[in-house]
């Protein structure tokens, strides 16, 4: 079996649960490939006490038929069939009795939305268990999971029913940073330099599933062409695949995304409502909340603006990648990203995408400037008056009056400042201390792939970040 990368904090937080001296009830969720059954296995699959997962697109016959049969796995052979859920979670409690009494027991209902199917009655029937049954007992870990973020928020953890407040835990488990990337391919033997690291984090993000058909053999642009761009490419249906299986209804939450991949800055409500043709009322108000709470959305505040002014951005790298090449590529011939990777169109897309890695990895950000024990808001900001499309795309305002304005830039070596472009630093921070009119200190920060080249244009950057700082724990 693979072994796990990262996951820390997740794994310190499951010890403890499954520790503890009384029963747990624990909600893991994450998008789609992100490792939420890999990590819940690979700690306690040998102690399963019982396991069952949903069937993607299975009626409610065909789930309790398979919780049926997992049920019999785990030992409860002399229990009738059950043909609705309550009977199919009495099943288990009988079950449970039947186990050794003196070591903890862990459930994991795997991929809970689809056990959950329209009108079955699971919810209820989950409620009864854990109230019923369980609660008073001190030897249960209950994990559920599922990769519908939006459902189990909804169903779970906003449970207003019986399972209000009975979770005693909830773990979104986010894609990969870019160190455990590295811990990756580092365990897998395929020996990547950090500057293609970042790059593959740019086209797949952090998602350990889209890593997993990295080959040693072949060179980064070999494993894009073979991964994505290939006739029989395992990558090839994931766009789709990838929203269709979070989200019921999954056309306005793709109308969302192709709206703000269309435009690098971040959009208003009533920007996206209009681009998508999506009517702004509650039907854009779910969809933005489910992309959020999937990790595809940031929602944030232009710098100085009040909550009605919040703007959204897209930040999950591969959608964005998919969005920028998938027509390219059918008008070109194969090995198109080994080609394309050398063009200078590929730096337009590889300028946004570096952006995205960044305001991914603002932990990082913070400890490698030195400022993680200070409070920080990040925020974006746009010219409305003095300087119109001049615009900075993270702005860090910290608590010790100081604001870094950050400028990412992607570069193949060094990054070398020429006049034209410190006069552009120059102005753009002008016009924010005029327009803002903040009486903090503003320093110009740079966060580049290899550093700054030292002339005389450079000392208009008082910090700098190269990727290295990004690769932090």
């Amino acid at each position: 079996m693979q072994t796990l990368i990262g996951r820390t904090n997740e794994i310190k937080r499951l010890k403890k649960h499954h520790a503890s001296k009384k029963s747990e009830f624990i909600a893991i969720y994450g998008r789609r490939r992100v490792g939420k059954t890999f990590l819940i296995k690979s700690l306690f699959g040998s102690d399963f006490a019982f396991y069952a997962s949903g069937i993607q697109d299975g009626d409610i016959t065909k789930q309790i038929e398979n919780f049926n049969k997992e049920i019999t796995n785990f030992g409860g052979t002399a229990l009738n069939p059950a043909t609705n859920w309550p009977e199919a979670f009495e099943n288990l409690n009988k079950l449970i009795i039947s186990l050794p009494q003196n070591t903890k027991k862990i459930l994991f209902l795997d991929e809970i939305p689809w056990l959950s199917t329209p009108n079955s009655g699971f919810i209820s029937a989950l409620d009864h268990f854990w109230n019923r049954w369980v609660s008073s007992r001190d030897d249960i870990l209950l994990i559920v999971c599922g990769s519908a973020t939006s459902w189990i928020i909804d169903n779970i953890v906003n449970n207003t029913g019986g399972l209000h407040n009975r979770l005693t835990d909830q773990i979104l488990l986010n894609p990969f940073t870019l160190i455990e990337c590295e811990e990756y391919f580092r365990e897998n033997k395929i020996p990547l330099p950090r500057y293609q690291i970042l790059e593959s984090y740019m086209i797949f993000g952090g998602i350990p599933y889209y890593l997993d058909f990295f080959e040693a053999d072949r060179s980064l642009a070999q494993n894009v062409d073979r991964i994505y761009f290939s006739a029989d490419a395992p990558l090839k249906n994931e766009y789709t695949n990838l929203f269709r299986s979070l989200f019921n209804n999954a056309e306005s939450h793709i109308k969302v995304i192709e709206a703000l991949a269309s435009k690098r800055k971040g959009l208003s409500r009533e920007e996206i409502s209009s681009i998508s043709r999506i009517n702004g009322g509650g039907t854009l108000t779910k969809t933005l909340n489910d992309l959020i709470a999937c990790g595809f959305l940031k929602e944030y505040l232009a710098f100085g603006k009040q909550k009605r002014d919040r703007l959204f951005q897209l930040i999950d790298p591969f959608s964005l990648f998919h969005l920028t090449f998938s027509e390219k590529q059918k008008k070109l011939s194969e090995n198109f990203w080994l080609h394309y990777s050398t063009t200078p169109a590929h730096s337009a897309w590889s300028g946004y995408a570096f952006e995205l890695v960044c305001l991914l990895h603002l932990p990082q950000i913070k400890y490698s400037l030195g400022i993680s024990g200070i409070l920080t808001e990040a925020s974006s900001w746009r010219s409305r008056n003095i300087s119109p499309g001049a615009q900075i795309d993270l702005v860090l305002d910290r608590s010790d009056n100081i604001i870094n304005l950050c400028e990412m830039k992607f570069a193949t070596t060094e990054y070398r400042l020429d006049k034209s472009y410190s006069a552009k630093l120059r102005n753009k921070k002008t016009a924010f201390l005029t327009e803002t009119e903040t009486r903090k200190a503003a320093h110009t920060t740079l966060i580049t792939t290899y550093g700054l080249i030292q002339n005389e244009y450079s000392m208009e950057i008082l910090f700098q970040l190269t990727m290295n700082d990004l690769f932090v724990n």
